[in-house]
């Protein structure tokens, strides 16, 4: 009896086993239909949790999900100890764009004991827009039903 049970559901599970993947990142799925935009949380949800996801790196000095700030302590630079970064990120619409998004990037640099704030790197703020974006709609991409 317990040999016939293992075959029985041998049989019923293996062709489940291939339902429900998803596609790996960057491959395209022709069968998903466009996730609703979620804004429960005050802002696009998508949005907010891309922009954690992307700086989790960084220590977090304060997140609020209502008003769609996520603000971040000053990080050492692990190459560099006498340079410090943080990252502000206002997401400012409801829609997954990368104009839905307001990304300050600050820096200094320690001389003689003090932080003096400089320039932040040269395409930081769009590498971190375009990070936060690509990552946003793989989770939509990702949380959207099947059609067929």
């Amino acid at each position: 009896m317990k040999a016939f049970m293992t075959i029985l559901m041998s049989l019923i599970l293996i062709p489940l086993a291939s339902c429900g993947g998803r596609s790996d990142i960057g491959e395209p799925r022709d069968n998903i239909e466009a996730a609703e935009e979620v804004y429960s949380i005050g802002v696009n949800a998508y949005l907010w949790r891309a922009t954690l996801d992307t700086l989790s790196f960084m220590p977090m000095l304060s997140a609020d999900q209502q008003g769609g700030v996520i603000i971040s302590d000053w990080k050492v630079n692990p190459a560099n100890a006498d340079e410090r970064s943080k990252v502000d990120v206002y997401i400012t619409g409801k829609e997954l764009r990368a104009n839905s998004l307001k990304i300050t990037v600050h820096r200094e640099t320690l001389q003689d004991g003090n932080w003096i704030a400089i320039e932040p790197r040269s395409g930081a703020v769009t590498q971190i827009n375009t990070a936060i974006i690509i990552q946003a709609r793989i989770l939509r991409r990702d949380n959207a039903p099947l059609t067929n």
